[in-house]
């Protein structure tokens, strides 16, 4: 696997480096890079590697700024001190999100996560028929609610997230209206479409675009703000955290 490292702290990136030769020895490292200015030049020069690694601050701009001078269209890892870019990198080919230091557990699972998301069928006869059994699912547009006597429908652009309170599933819409609904979590994980809600945890199903931000913790926990606001703080389930970052990215 060839990499580069877009780092402007050279310990760091030596760390880094030593991290990727232990999880590989045959990972060959083509340049460690400072700054936005030398890594523009540098992909206009080489050809592209496999993976970058890339902290988000670097000498002389945001890494951000790499993918505006430049059509970049190779997978990304940060490895950055700061959370609040998460849902940014996310939008620019981003396989995973790690916080410094960099443990090598987390490395090797977004390494790990990279190879099953860029994996190759073995053969065109797998494509093909990978092709053809693939077909367009029918997902559920619009819920109608009983309130009263009366009755509405409430369509899922307009829907933020569903929560599940003392058995009864609730429907919170972008305009914070808590509606209950016929459908418990486990029968929305088939109706509704899993590229736009993903199940953070037992009682919290949300929509991606309901998340506002997202801040990790030690041992790669998530948290998030969501909109409209929740009572409680929300954070992804661990055994969830995984998945959840490859929802993300997809």
């Amino acid at each position: 696997m060839k990499v580069v490292i877009i780092e402007d702290e050279q310990l760091t990136a030596q760390r880094l480096e030593n991290l990727l030769h232990k999880y590989d020895e045959s990972i060959e490292v083509l340049a460690i890079i400072p700054s936005v200015e030398e890594a523009v030049n540098w992909f206009k020069t080489n050809d592209d590697p496999e993976i970058a690694f890339m902290d988000i601050h670097l000498e002389d701009d945001q890494c951000f700024a790499i993918f505006e001078k430049i059509n970049l269209d190779i997978p990304v890892i940060f490895t950055t001190a700061y959370d609040e870019y998460m849902i940014k990198a996310f939008k620019v080919n981003s396989i995973d999100y790690l916080m410094k230091p960099v443990n090598f557990d987390e490395l090797s699972n977004a390494i790990d996560k990279y190879k099953r998301v860029h994996r190759q069928p073995e053969n065109g006869i797998e494509s093909l028929l990978s092709a053809v059994q693939k077909k367009e699912t029918e997902y559920k547009q619009r819920f109608l609610i009983t309130i009263g006597s009366k009755l509405k429908t409430i369509d899922i652009a307009d829907t933020s997230y569903f929560y599940c309170s003392q058995k009864i599933t609730f429907l919170v819409t972008k305009d914070n209206q808590k509606l209950p609904i016929d459908f418990s979590l486990d029968k929305l994980a088939i109706l509704v479409d899993p590229k736009q809600f993903f199940r953070v945890n037992r009682a919290l199903f949300i929509k991606l675009d309901s998340i506002k931000n997202m801040h990790l913790y030690p041992k790669g926990k998530i948290r998030l703000d969501l909109s409209p606001e929740m009572k409680e703080e929300v954070f992804v389930s661990f055994d969830k955290v995984t998945a959840f970052k490859e929802w993300l990215g997809k």
